[in-house]
């Protein structure tokens, strides 16, 4: 496979309300969507599978679960995690190092390119998108 920009637009779904282990799953999903993609192997692939991880987890620490997550291959990789309240998101303004909790949002905001919320009438989206180039120019992880 030629590494560089999937077809236009391509999206991946893979639903898990009610799915146990739904953080672990949401990142072989990723992965291997990043692999068929032709994106898989360098440090942008790990930023994205810790984004993945990171919104996963809020969701389901903090939003009551996660139901869907959605991989959207255009000029960006977006990354939306759906859950089912609309309380948004909020960053803890001084999270403390060396103490779990409170640092998701933190890492979020450093490794995307952007990030944001979209509130809809059964909950919200909270998303994240890489730039294309970061994922076909990133460096090679070693592996």
């Amino acid at each position: 496979m030629s590494v560089g920009l999937p077809a236009a637009g391509q999206r991946r779904r893979l639903a898990l309300s009610g799915v146990r282990g739904s953080v672990a799953k949401g990142r072989d999903f990723t992965r291997q969507a990043l692999r068929d993609w032709g994106w898989d192997g360098t440090e942008t692939t790990e930023d994205t599978l810790l984004l993945v991880s990171e919104l996963l987890t809020n969701a389901s620490l903090h939003a009551d679960g996660c139901h869907e997550l959605v991989l959207t291959a255009g000029q960006v990789l977006r990354i939306e995690v759906y859950d089912g309240t609309t309380t948004l998101p909020r960053r803890d303004p001084a999270p403390r190092r060396g103490v779990p909790g409170g640092h998701g949002l933190h890492i979020v905001e450093r490794l995307s390119d952007r990030w944001g919320t979209d509130v809809h009438a059964d909950g919200k989206a909270v998303w994240a998108e890489i730039e294309i180039a970061r994922l076909v120019s990133g460096r090679p992880t070693g592996r």
